[in-house]
């Protein structure tokens, strides 16, 4: 498949790689920023992928919205990400060696993509995110994990992401059969903590 959207890569060429890490910039980032990101996570031997938002978000509203006021944006974004595992695995990576990394806005799309899309992926983290909607609804999370290794990490209090939601998208996730870690910082503010990424190269990109 030729992909038509905007992904930039880095890392080892997907046509040589046996894992793919799927990188997901924040609001107002882009996907070269996000892809900076990899020189501090265990992945030198994955090809990397980020896509870029359109004009730098992924929806307009906060993920606590309700879930209409972010479309058609949020849908489309959903299938961008989809559409970037699906090169990914026409290029012969298997599910279970697609990585996730996505950092806010781009941590709460990647985990409302990953509760709807669960499968057996090598894994993922999320530095301040949670599933995406003003209500949770649960008659979009089906599947099995297969104890998909998922770091969350998030500071409270943060401005943008409540700690319920964190601990909400942990229960779901969990109930999926995802092996959950979530890891809480008191008042470091609404930036990436360096234990977070050591954490992620422990339990995920290792």
């Amino acid at each position: 498949m030729k992909h038509l959207l905007d992904i930039k890569t880095a890392g080892k060429p997907l046509v040589e790689a046996d894992k793919a890490l799927i990188m997901i910039h924040g609001r107002g980032a882009d996907a070269a920023g996000i892809l900076q990101m990899a020189s501090h996570l265990n992945v030198s031997d994955y090809a990397l992928l980020a896509p870029q938002a359109t004009q730098h978000t992924w929806y307009p509203y906060s993920f606590m919205a309700p879930a209409e006021q972010n479309e058609p944006w949020l849908s489309s974004s959903l299938e961008n990400i989809r559409e970037t595992v699906q090169w990914a695995t026409d290029n012969g990576i298997a599910a279970e060696h697609i990585y996730f990394f996505g950092f806010s806005q781009g941590a709460c799309l990647a985990l409302e993509y990953l509760a709807r899309n669960a499968q057996k992926y090598g894994g993922a983290a999320a530095i301040i995110g949670g599933v995406i909607g003003e209500e949770i609804n649960r008659i979009h999370y089906t599947g099995n994990f297969r104890e998909t290794p998922v770091f969350i990490g998030t500071s409270n209090p943060d401005f943008h992401v409540p700690v319920k939601r964190v601990y909400d998208t942990e229960e779901i996730l969990r109930d999926m059969n995802a092996d959950v870690t979530v890891k809480i910082y008191d008042g470091f503010g609404h930036s990436v903590h360096p234990e977070q990424i050591a954490i992620a190269n422990e339990l995920i990109f290792k």
